[in-house]
Order: structure tokens, then C-alpha cells, then sequence
């Protein structure tokens, strides 16, 4: 049993203005606009493919006080095409963030509501994810969250050192999922998070048990009485698992 990553949530002030930043941002479609939710999908997509994991934009950002523990790095094809996507990026509203990276390849910028986010030089392996290279996770142990997401989701490992892990789904499709070492503690919820789904026929109390004992824990946040479970990860990062589909 295992269970699919779907969809990167980003929390907003404005779920509906950030959504027509990251759509523009990333040439994808607004599919969805409700004060609730925002949905965004790439032409020709049917939800859920695990070629794109798509994105959605839902209300309830805390104040924004450190940098984002999770965060997503977009791809290029070349420095021509890297320049021009940070010149149309701060075109939409994205402005240069320094978060002590000193001199490197890429460009690390915020979203207009101080989402950081990566435009990456040329990268071979990136070559195929289409627009969102990875969604990368700051964590204390690289190794020991890449093993509890690679058993979670059935996903491979691609590259693995004591600072850094990468995944990628078995099918060799869509976005990365990567870890990087870091001390900085969390604070308050995540603004960005990972929703996953059960496979169709699947039952969804015995994958919420499946998880528990990979290392998850159950998260009360105020959801009420909904049909999905919030958990976190050995680190305390919040994801959901949502009803099969």
C-alpha cells in the first residue's frame, strides 16, 4: 500500500491574486476561484496525474516572521531562459530574497505575499518535471525524512548525502521531492504543505494507521469535522491525506 502526492498547498492572504501570480508564474490554468480555494493545473491534465502535481492556494496565512521550510525551486532550460524568467517573474510582482545564500547559480526570490522560491540554473536532471523542478523541505535529517516520504509514497531515492536527499516518484514523472539539512527550528505552521491521496479502492483509515506507523502524528489546527486527516512528519511539517480518488 502507499499513497500519491497530488498537490502543493500554499496558505494566502489572497488565495486568489497569489493564484494568478504562481498560475502566470508557471504558464498553468486557473481551474478553480473560490474564497475557499484557488486551484491551478497545467493544459491537459487530468487530476490526479502524477505528472504535475498541481497547486492550490487556500486562506489562513499566518504572519510571515522566518523563512518558508518548504519551498518550491522552478526549472530552466537555459541561462537565457533562466534571465528571462526572473525578468518576468519580478514582472508579476516577485521580489529578490536573500536568505544568506550567498554566491550561487540560481536566484531565490519571494511571491508578492514573501513566499521564497528558487529559479535554478540549467540542470540536466530537471530536464523533464516541467515548470516546478522540486518542492524542497528544510529538515534536521535529510536521511530520516527521505526515508519516511520514499515509504510513504513508494517514491526512489536519486541522490543521498548527510545534507541533501532527493526523491522523485517510481514512475519517473513530475517534480522531485527534496531534503536539505538545516538547523533553523519551526515556527508556527507551514505556509506551504503537501497533500497526498490514497489510490482509488484504498481504504483511508488503514493508510492514516500506515503512515502513523511510519512515524506520522495525528494534528488537531481547527479543520473541524472534514473527510481528510491532517498529520505531520517525524520533523512536525504538516501534510494531508485526502479521501481515495
Amino acid at each position: 500500500m502507499a499513497t500519491r502526492l497530488v498537490q502543493v498547498v500554499i496558505k494566502a492572504r489572497d488565495n486568489s491574486a497569489l493564484g494568478r501570480f504562481w498560475a502566470d508564474a508557471l504558464g498553468w490554468n486557473v481551474t478553480g476561484d473560490k474564497p475557499e480555494e484557488t486551484n491551478l493545473e497545467p493544459e491537459g491534465v487530468m487530476y490526479p496525474d502524477p505528472s504535475a502535481v498541481v497547486v492550490d492556494l487556500i486562506p489562513g496565512a499566518q504572519p510571515k516572521t522566518v523563512k518558508n521550510r518548504v519551498h518550491i525551486d522552478l526549472a530552466t532550460t537555459s541561462a537565457a531562459h533562466q534571465a528571462e524568467l526572473v525578468a518576468r517573474l519580478q514582472g508579476l510582482g516577485a521580489t529578490p530574497a536573500d536568505i544568506g545564500q550567498g554566491d550561487v547559480p540560481f536566484t531565490v526570490l519571494a511571491d508578492p505575499e514573501g513566499n521564497e522560491f528558487c529559479v535554478l540554473e540549467p540542470r540536466a536532471i530537471y530536464s523533464d518535471t516541467g515548470p516546478i523542478a522540486a518542492v524542497a523541505i528544510d529538515c534536521v535529517d535529510p536521511r530520516a525524512m527521505a526515508r519516511f516520504w520514499g515509504e510513504a509514497m513508494d517514491w526512489t531515492v536519486h541522490e543521498e548525502t548527510d545534507d541533501f536527499v532527493s526523491l522523485r516518484s517510481a514512475k519517473g514523472v513530475g517534480p522531485y521531492l527534496e531534503f536539505l539539512r538545516s538547523n533553523d527550528p519551526k515556527v508556527g505552521l507551514d505556509r506551504l504543505h503537501l497533500d497526498l491521496r490514497p489510490y482509488p479502492g484504498d481504504d483511508h483509515a488503514a493508510e492514516v494507521a500506515r503512515l502513523e506507523a511510519l512515524g506520522a502524528t495525528h494534528l488537531d489546527i481547527g479543520q473541524g469535522d472534514v473527510d481528510w486527516a491532517v498529520l505531520a512528519d517525524p520533523e512536525g511539517n504538516e501534510f494531508c491525506l485526502l479521501t481515495p480518488l
